[in-house]
């Protein structure tokens, strides 16, 4: 998507809230609603972060990590801090690319 604003009044309308979190991460503008995370930018931002099928909220990075490794996935980038918290994007063994987070609280609203 390319156009973040053009985005968010139908998943304002589909979860009944607003954004819960907007931020920039490198050419990317992003928001949380509801149960989305919405990534907008140009294609040539988004083109690192097409092959991930799936992001997944995580209690502790460091546990899913070895989880991870102990079934075979391989790490393909991470841990890393993130504007979210900190992340790391994994190949699992049968080829799916998952992006796993480790949430910290969002900031107060201004």
């Amino acid at each position: 998507m390319d156009d973040l604003d053009r985005a968010l009044p139908l998943l304002t309308e589909l979860t009944g809230s607003g954004p819960l979190r907007r931020f920039s991460y490198g050419e990317l503008e992003l928001a949380a609603i509801g149960d989305f995370l919405v990534v907008a930018g140009s294609p040539e931002a988004l083109a690192p972060f097409r092959s991930v099928q799936a992001t997944v909220a995580v209690d502790d990075l460091a546990e899913a990590e070895r989880d991870l490794s102990a079934h075979g996935a391989e790490i393909l980038s991470g841990p890393n801090d993130v504007p979210t918290g900190r992340n790391l994007t994994a190949r699992h063994a049968d080829s799916a690319v998952i992006e796993y987070v480790e949430l910290r609280e969002a900031p107060p609203s201004n």
